[in-house]
């Protein structure tokens, strides 16, 4: 797990539009990181909306949420549609992130070799530091939304 108060892995992702975007290149803004297992399942589907539901009570404290997994684009794409999601969702296909955060979960739902995210949560600062890190005992546990907002302000 990367070490609080010390700068957060940096990390160059494409997004559902086909961007890609760098954590050093949010700098000046707090970020959030939430590392999802994967799209169009119960759990994450409830977690993306909840953060999607957030959104403006996080873009008051000058932060920027960015889902994570390692699905790859056009899925992430369909599942942001799906959900009307209004904040990226980057695709970790290659899962060099999830490595870098300590959050790869192998042999996802019984598939022996299939690593991804685990479910979990960062909070880096305006100058990249990481101040808060969360993670799932399991997949089917939620962050806690409130202690999020609370590490934002």
């Amino acid at each position: 797990m990367p070490e609080l108060n010390a700068l957060a892995p940096d990390f160059d992702l494409r997004s559902t539009n086909g961007d890609n975007i760098t954590l050093s290149g949010l700098r000046g803004q707090k970020v959030v990181l939430a590392f999802y297992p994967a799209a169009f399942t119960g759990v994450c589907e409830k977690e993306m909306c909840t953060f999607r539901d957030s959104l403006s009570g996080f873009n008051t404290m000058n932060a920027t949420v960015l889902g994570i997994s390692v699905d790859l684009p056009f899925s992430i794409g369909a599942f942001a549609k799906q959900n009307e999601l209004n904040f990226p969702l980057l695709s970790d296909h290659d899962r060099t992130t999830i490595h870098a955060y300590d959050v790869a979960f192998p042999n996802f739902a019984g598939l022996p070799g299939y690593t991804v995210a685990q479910r979990a949560v960062f909070v880096v600062d305006e100058e990249g530091i990481l101040r808060y890190q969360w993670t799932a005992p399991n997949p089917g546990v939620e962050p806690d939304y409130d202690e999020v907002a609370a590490q934002l302000k």
